[in-house]
């Protein structure tokens, strides 16, 4: 192959599209599950450039036959160009993540930074660290070794920058951290290299402990990309942080779902399926969801659990699909009564609240909680503050379909361009 990535797994990676839209060249994924495949591969030496990813970095620097000083000081190579057989080794990481602190503004000079995990990353932002002018860099383990820090430890070592290294979070095991809300409080940047979910439950919590900065590894990744490009062609491009920029939203365009809340017969359906044919998108309904899960119809199940066992149901689709990428999900209109629920879509998505005047609402039509006007009444005035809540904008629906659709789409590529 010309270009590509290789590594043990690469079943979520999204390094071939970026790759071809940065370029436009071939960028394969080629899985190599054991090492010896992985030392075969290097020493054939049959591409002219590739990107290394986990288990293999330290590997593809032992079989360079030039590494950048850098990458060899970390330990580690993830972009390999061979030159006339040659095979030189550098690291992109080292950068990406540089350039992910100066985007966020996050200062190291005289902090003390404490990193989660002990493995090839943790060298690579322990290196940025210490270049930026951290005072102390302190590593952070479950089972820590001389000069370590246990997780119980690290609550109370006075950190103000913290930054996970490790695979807790992601995809498709999310809702994991091993520290509290109260251990992330006085924190000024939590930084996770984990880029799916973009919203890991680390960063929840540190959003709940009024961390100011708190930013994922996406733009890290798309800016290692943009680096390892320019090995690759021997070119810079003509506005680096402008591709950088431009490469992370048309990522997030491509992978972020979108949700949409509000009260029933807001017309959530009928502007998701416009909005998901218009975004090229899968179109979920979470109640069609809850009534094909449990085999029969909501006001049946209402008539069978009561209100609690729906919740139930709605609870378990909103996790399920919520850990997803890409969807376009229209939500029941009492979702946002379980704090769980808007966690759950906003782990790797947006959520717009579509806003339709109360006197356009639809009284009846199978809903069990809107049945009389008194009820819709009622029910709109205590789940407005919790659509407000949820919301990463709100889609006025009180003109037309066409109107409605224009300004969710508009909100969207702002929502696209920024964290």
């Amino acid at each position: 192959m010309e270009y590509g990535l290789i590594g043990s797994r690469l079943g979520h990676s999204y390094s071939k599209i970026i790759h071809q839209r940065l370029c436009g060249y071939d960028y394969q994924l080629l899985a190599l599950p054991t090492e010896a495949e992985a030392r075969r591969f290097l020493e054939e030496r049959p591409f002219r450039a590739i990107n290394v990813t986990i288990p293999y970095k330290r590997l593809a620097m032992d079989a360079c036959d030039q590494v950048d000083p850098r990458a060899a000081a970390i330990g580690a190579v993830n972009t390999v160009v061979n030159r006339d057989g040659r095979l030189y080794g550098y690291n992109t990481d080292f950068m990406g993540f540089a350039h992910l602190c100066r985007s966020h503004g996050v200062d190291f000079r005289g902090r003390t930074v404490l990193i989660l995990g002990t493995g090839g990353t943790h060298n690579t932002v322990a290196a940025v660290a210490r270049d930026a002018g951290a005072a102390r860099v302190l590593t952070v383990s479950r089972k820590p070794g001389p000069g370590q820090l246990s997780y119980r430890e690290a609550a109370g070592a006075g950190g103000q920058i913290l930054i996970n290294t490790t695979p807790a979070g992601m995809y498709p095991d999310v809702g994991t951290c091993l520290l509290d809300t109260d251990a992330l409080r006085g924190m000024e940047a939590v930084l996770d290299v984990v880029y799916n979910p973009v919203r890991t439950e680390l960063l929840l919590r540190a959003g709940e402990a009024g961390v100011p900065v708190r930013a994922c590894g996406l733009e890290m990744l798309v800016a290692q990309a943009v680096y390892a490009a320019e090995y690759f062609l021997d070119t810079a491009f003509a506005d680096r942080e402008e591709t950088i920029r431009r490469g992370t939203a048309d990522l997030r365009r491509d992978i972020l779902n979108v949700s949409l809340v509000g009260m029933p017969s807001s017309g959530k359906t009928t502007l998701g399926r416009l909005l998901a044919e218009k975004l090229g998108r899968t179109f979920v309904d979470l109640d069609e969801e809850i009534v094909r899960a449990a085999g029969r119809s909501i006001p049946d199940l209402f008539a069978a659990e009561g209100e609690a066992g729906f919740r139930r149901r709605e609870a378990e689709q909103a996790a399920r699909f919520g850990k997803e990428s890409g969807l376009l999900i229209s939500c029941g209109g009492g979702i946002v009564k379980n704090a769980a629920n808007i966690r759950a879509l906003r782990q790797n998505g947006v959520v717009l609240f579509i806003d339709r005047p109360l006197e356009e609402l639809t009284v009846g039509g199978g809903r069990p909680l809107s049945s009389s006007p008194e009820a819709l009444r009622q029910m709109e005035k205590e789940r407005r503050p919790f659509y407000l809540g949820a919301a990463d904008a709100v889609i006025p629906n009180d003109g037309t379909v066409q109107q409605a659709v224009g300004r969710a789409l508009d909100a969207l590529e702002d929502l696209f361009a920024h964290e």
